[in-house]
């Protein structure tokens, strides 16, 4: 346990150390989980994650990262999970350095305050509540990005998984889903112009998918000093998923087909490869990153 804990706080404390220009993003390796896998067989949480620069890009602004500690025995540590997506944006690169530092900050921030306190045998749920150590750690990701890397800026979804709750932290418009008995609900709101023109019926959804300023944010890491996050709490979704991914993916793949490829592919990683390449397909205008969490049956 203790060479875990020790492993953790290298990566911390080497991220604080860490400057803006070293800071690389490259898709994961996709032959990184391939057991045979069906979820009503499973009793313990599987994940999968694929990324890709798109057909029309020609770089990779988005991040993403997954960590999952599963709890073996009633002794063990609870089941755990943190699952970002991020969508970086900004001239000069600025984007994907945008990106990796508001997550790798966020990460850091939030296994600090769960993680590392559950391997030292202390109760994380004894200190802030959930949903307030998701808000600092965004902001501070926000504060970061401000001072690092002026122009840049990323939308954040943060997913933290701590025994049978899922919270989540999220600003712009990468999306959270929860897929469960045949259907998939948006578990959280985009901040984009044509969304906030839906709300005020001054715009169709059908309208939407062509308007020429479908990709303005109006909230956004990095835009400022005072972030406005959005906190939202989920009981776990036993025998379903839980899907993040960027809008490369969920704007070109509808919701409909994200959900067949999902409960057609088995395992978490091939859903998500599989779910790369039906963005590709539709043309790819732009990077792709997909995490899916699957959880056994009750």
């Amino acid at each position: 346990m203790s060479a875990l804990k020790n492993f953790f706080e290298r990566i911390i404390k080497r991220e604080k150390t860490l400057p803006p220009e070293s800071v690389k993003t490259a898709p994961l390796d996709p032959s990184s989980l391939e057991p045979s896998w069906h979820l009503d067989e499973q009793q313990t949480i599987a994940v999968g994650a694929a990324q890709s620069t798109g057909i029309e890009r020609d770089h990779n602004e988005d991040t993403l990262f997954v960590l999952l500690s599963n709890a073996t025995t009633d002794n063990s540590l609870p089941d755990f999970g943190l699952f970002v997506v991020a969508d970086g944006m900004g001239g000069h690169r600025a984007g994907e350095v945008a990106s990796a530092i508001s997550v790798r900050t966020t990460a850091r921030l939030l296994i600090e305050a769960t993680f590392l306190k559950l391997l030292e045998n202390e109760n994380p749920t004894n200190q802030l509540p959930l949903q307030e150590l998701i808000r600092q750690a965004l902001e501070e990701a926000n504060e970061s990005v401000v001072e690092r890397v002026p122009g840049g800026g990323t939308t954040l979804t943060a997913a933290l998984l701590l025994n049978k709750q899922i919270t989540i932290g999220h600003v712009g418009d990468s999306r959270a889903y929860i897929i469960n008995d045949g259907r998939s609900d948006v578990i959280t709101r985009d901040h984009s112009l044509v969304e906030r023109l839906i709300e005020l019926g001054q715009l169709s959804p059908e309208e939407a998918a062509s308007y020429p300023q479908r990709n303005v944010l109006y909230r956004a890491i990095g835009q400022g000093a005072n972030l406005e996050v959005d906190i939202v709490s989920h009981s776990i979704p036993y025998g379903g998923y839980l899907f993040l991914c960027s809008d490369g993916l969920w704007g070109v793949v509808p919701d409909h087909e994200i959900r067949r490829i999902i409960y057609k592919s088995g395992h978490p990683q091939a859903a998500c490869e599989e779910l790369v390449r039906a963005a590709n397909a539709a043309g790819g205008p732009d990077n792709i990153s997909a995490v899916l969490v699957g959880f056994p049956p009750k």
